[in-house]
């Protein structure tokens, strides 16, 4: 069955990863970075956290509605033992492999950097995700082959009419927000490694999946209310920066998180569903991008913060250097030594070709590659 490609959902998990990357070269200018296992720079630079705190509500919950949409796709010409073998080499086989021979590169950078004893430390660091991701496939799998089973049928159809009305999209909100009232999260924003990131990431990857199985209800739903969606997310973006500092009520922060991931979702949908040579460059890039930018990061923390240049200047420059590193990593190494490039999520088939079209269904983060229409990065 052939699958027209949204080129708009590509496009968002791009933009996606690269804000990841942002969101993590600030951390290293916050006091607290250290307490995250960052590097920290001496000088700090607080006020970069405004738009970073908006942000963080709603940059990994998205990725992880992305990651179910992809499997919608993946399923679409896979069985159920061909989808489980399809991610256990792209999504486990880089997870696995990125324990033991990416993360501690930057903690070998880490302990350099503050002059601590070289110890080989492998831990999932932020490929977390990737193990998430593998574990929602395995557990939700029987529920999405059903599903598929009763396509057409009344749950189908009920669901659609739901995605028709404004609110249908964001009473999903609900179940995020009686996920946060049992596990009581702090801070909101804490995903890595935790009860609350999981849960709120098993639901992300099954309202994605939804969300693609109700047609294009849901996609001209958002549309429509992008506006709306976004009114809503900033009204309580300015209440939870001006009444609680920062950190409000779980229920307020999760209709926040899902009221900005609708708009974007009506802004990618409006605006960003065209091909481009340069889309089909970068959506190859994304996911080997996401598994070493930690490296680069690190790397360019060790070489630029010693510099004796305005703070604000070393953020501009360790995020060109760390972008830079990330893409000539990609381009030189991953992309063009064929046993590598698996290992970084690519398929097993991947050749050096810039040219090379996009397939029909292809999205990982579906990983975060995060993929749909689609099926990469989970």
């Amino acid at each position: 069955m052939k699958t027209q490609r949204r080129y708009d959902i590509d496009w968002l998990r791009v933009i996606a990863i690269g804000l990841l990357l942002i969101y993590h070269i600030a951390i290293v200018f916050q006091p607290w970075a250290m307490f995250l296992g960052f590097i920290r720079s001496e000088n700090s630079w607080e006020g970069l956290w405004k738009p970073m705190n908006m942000l963080n509500v709603w940059r990994i919950p998205f990725l992880f509605f992305v990651s179910g949409m992809g499997v919608y796709f993946a399923m679409k010409k896979r069985t159920w033992k061909q989808l489980v073998w399809e991610r256990s080499k792209r999504i486990l086989l880089p997870f696995l492999f990125g324990i033991v021979a990416i993360t501690p590169l930057h903690m070998y950078i880490f302990q350099s950097f503050y002059k601590i004893s070289l110890n080989y430390f492998p831990h999932m660091g932020h490929l977390w995700f990737l193990g998430n991701i593998f574990c929602y496939v395995l557990l939700l799998m029987p529920l999405f082959f059903l599903l598929r089973k009763l396509e057409n049928g009344t749950f189908q159809k009920v669901l659609s009419k739901v995605m028709n009305h404004p609110l249908g999209p964001l009473s999903i909100a609900l179940f995020f927000m009686l996920e946060t009232y049992i596990l009581q999260p702090q801070p909101f924003a804490m995903y890595a490694q935790t009860w609350h990131g999981f849960f709120l990431g098993l639901l992300a990857f099954l309202f994605g999946f939804m969300f693609m199985y109700s047609g294009t209800s849901f996609w001209k739903t958002v549309l429509q209310w992008k506006w709306g969606y976004f009114g809503l997310a900033a009204i309580l973006y300015a209440i939870r920066y001006s009444v609680f500092a920062t950190e409000a009520p779980g229920y307020l922060m999760s209709l926040e998180s899902i009221s900005w991931i609708l708009w974007v979702f009506g802004m990618g949908y409006g605006y960003l569903n065209k091909p481009s040579k340069t889309l089909i460059y970068l959506s190859q890039a994304a996911y080997p991008v996401y598994i070493v930018h930690m490296f680069a990061l690190y790397l360019g923390a060790l070489l630029i913060l010693p510099l004796d240049i305005p703070v604000s200047a070393k953020f501009i420059i360790i995020t060109i250097f760390t972008m830079a590193v990330c893409f000539l990593i990609f381009e030189f190494l991953i992309r063009r030594i064929p046993f590598v490039g698996p290992l970084f999520g690519l398929k097993w088939d991947m050749r050096p070709n810039p040219n090379k079209k996009l397939p029909e269904i292809q999205n990982t983060f579906d990983n975060e590659n995060l993929k749909t229409g689609n099926e990469s990065l989970s």
